[in-house]
């Protein structure tokens, strides 16, 4: 599978396995803790015990913990604990044209209080985004701004109570407020995809988002997991109902977050697993996706968010086939701070629209996040140890 594209019109190349572009970033003592970092989270029962562990002293506010949490696998992930904290961390990425997507890290929160302190933290992440032109988006959940169960029932059509209906109000009053604080700000929205039994309720309150707010320009972005086996066919569905109704598209794509979960879940209720049998099929369709993408790039915006490889060359030599300028502002490449350096980097080194995806917030409230990111690099995509080879392979290379 090629990881390399050398255009025939004098544009720079593209190689992912250019790990002194890939690196550049880090000095020799940050590359040599990477390398650590990276070979304990390559060690699978070192991972689950660990996670198992540090969430356990994290609940229970253990200070010694906290503090190794943060100078290891958070440093590395995560941007900072405030915006002004992740300022330093923007800006390195900057000066590698690399662009920020910002995204409040907490989740799985239950309470009013929690979801109105979430949707204030949007609003100073998109004030802090439209003071910065590398900041072009920033990410959100639904499930930090609403409960979970009420999202669930919604979805299963149950008759909602009085509450209930006054606490879906208050949902949108909240998604609204975000999304017409970017529209007025210059700033897009990413909208995350979620567990299947609730993205039918997700879709429906993204919707509105984009028929109010996409009518000039890609304010909001819906967010498509190609693993699915039935968002290829949505993703086109999703474009033709824009251009009927009159206004654009916004669509993230990724491959998927919760595949076992899915699975399990199926399996237990007994309905068809809505994953796709294998990874050539979800490869296929992320790709067909892509295409998709590209060919309707004047309207309609697209993010490709994945950290494979092949899909990011893909997509890199469509656009110059296609004579579109590397920098369009309709279509950008995004992978997870602290991951896949190889593609961010020597995208954004050859002029692609190339970005971070980079979370801040407290240690306590990212711990999840981080406890996936470990768990997603014991095997990302297939590929166990894929980062910790890059990382060696520049170890070497420098001679260090």
């Amino acid at each position: 599978m090629p990881t390399a594209y050398t255009p025939d019109n004098g544009l720079p190349a593209v190689d992912f396995t250019n790990t002194e572009i890939a690196f550049a970033h880090f000095s020799d003592r940050e590359l040599k803790k990477t390398a650590w970092l990276f070979n304990l989270m390559n060690k699978p029962w070192i991972v689950k015990y660990g996670s198992a562990l540090g969430l356990w002293a994290i609940e229970n506010r253990l200070p010694f913990v906290e503090r190794i949490v943060k100078n290891t696998i958070f440093e590395h992930f995560v941007g900072g604990t405030t915006l002004l904290d992740s300022q330093p961390n923007i800006e390195h990425l900057a000066k590698f044209n690399t662009l920020t997507v910002l995204d409040y890290g907490a989740e799985g929160k239950e309470t009013e209080t929690d979801f109105n302190y979430t949707m204030n933290e949007n609003l100073r992440a998109i004030d802090f985004a439209s003071r910065a032109a590398t900041i072009p988006v920033v990410s959100t959940k639904i499930t930090g701004l609403a409960r979970f169960g009420l999202l669930e029932r919604i979805q299963s059509a149950q008759k909602l109570t009085r509450e209930e209906l006054n606490e879906y109000r208050n949902v949108l009053k909240r998604i609204d407020a975000i999304c017409y604080h970017a529209a007025q700000k210059g700033v897009s929205i990413f909208i995350d995809a979620e567990e299947s039994w609730i993205q039918d309720t997700i879709d429906h309150l993204v919707w509105l988002m984009m028929r109010r707010y996409n009518k000039k320009r890609v304010v909001v972005y819906n967010t498509f997991q190609m693993y699915r086996k039935d968002r290829l066919k949505f993703l086109f569905e999703s474009y033709d109902r824009a251009k009927r109704e009159g206004f654009l598209l916004g669509a993230k794509l990724v491959r998927g977050a919760y595949m076992e979960k899915e699975g399990l879940r199926a399996a237990e209720m007994g309905y068809e697993n809505p994953i796709n049998p294998d990874k050539n099929a979800t490869d296929d369709h992320y790709n067909t996706g892509m295409r998709f993408c590209i060919d309707h790039y004047e309207d309609m915006a697209s993010c490709n968010a994945s950290h494979n490889a092949e899909s990011a060359r893909l997509q890199a030599e469509l656009m110059d086939k296609k004579g579109i300028p590397r920098d369009h502002p309709n279509l950008m490449f995004s992978q997870l701070f602290g991951m896949s350096d190889n593609l961010t980097f020597n995208l954004a080194a050859a002029g692609y629209r190339s970005s971070k995806y980079v979370p801040y917030g407290q240690v306590g409230d990212v711990v999840p996040y981080l406890i996936r990111r470990a768990q997603e690099n014991t095997s990302v995509t297939g590929d166990a140890g894929r980062e910790l080879a890059l990382i060696l392979q520049e170890v070497k290379r420098r001679g260090i």
